[in-house]
């Protein structure tokens, strides 16, 4: 994990303090964490001279990263209660937004969670957006209050191909770690426009 933690710090992080803001967080995943990080990120964001529906966007993308974080999140105390550990980074280069999400998940549920990220990567714009609204419709709540919409609406949102990776951290568990992309020049859209107003 300490690998890992310092990689992403030394690599990725000094490539995007170079040109952009910087923000890392480590550690328990709270609602009121997420909610001051989500604040924080949206401060920088509104620093950029970027048309309001991107800004939207990208904040709509951290938002959606962080509550993936804090249910999906297979990182427990000792009474078996969930903590929501995890690692989130957000960033700017050359005119995009990196957000860079790290959490533990069990290692029965790299295969499916693989297969699903490969899928919506392969998946047309329109054919992600029947995806959601089928889910939207036929998607059943699951033991942590979601549909299964979180990453279909990501990488409906982001506009791009989601990158991630599982490194290995004990005999139960990998380190998932995803990156999603929102590049500030992408064409701004009727669903945008009426978010907008």
């Amino acid at each position: 994990m300490d690998n890992i933690i310092y990689f992403i710090k030394s690599t990725l992080t000094n490539e995007m303090a170079s040109s952009g803001f910087p923000l890392i967080y480590k550690g328990e995943m709270s609602h009121q964490i997420m909610r001051s990080f989500a604040y924080m990120a949206n401060r920088k964001i509104a620093k950029k001279n970027i048309p309001t529906p991107i800004r939207k966007r990208a904040f709509h993308i951290i938002v959606e990263c962080l509550q993936n974080i804090t249910k999906h999140s297979d990182d427990y105390d000792d009474k078996e209660k969930q903590i929501g550990n995890g690692l989130f980074i957000i960033g700017w280069e050359k005119e995009v937004f990196y957000v860079v999400t790290g959490n533990l998940v069990r290692n029965e549920k790299i295969k499916p969670l693989e297969e699903r990220l490969a899928m919506l990567n392969r998946a047309t714009p329109s054919e992600l957006k029947a995806l959601y609204m089928k889910q939207m419709v036929e998607g059943s709540l699951n033991d942590k209050g979601g549909a299964g919409l979180g990453l279909i609406d990501i990488s409906r949102k982001s506009g791009r191909k989601l990158f991630y990776y599982f490194a290995p951290f004990d005999k139960h568990h990998h380190f998932f770690l995803l990156t999603v992309t929102i590049s500030t020049n992408m064409p701004v859209d009727k669903d945008d426009m009426d978010e907008e107003g």
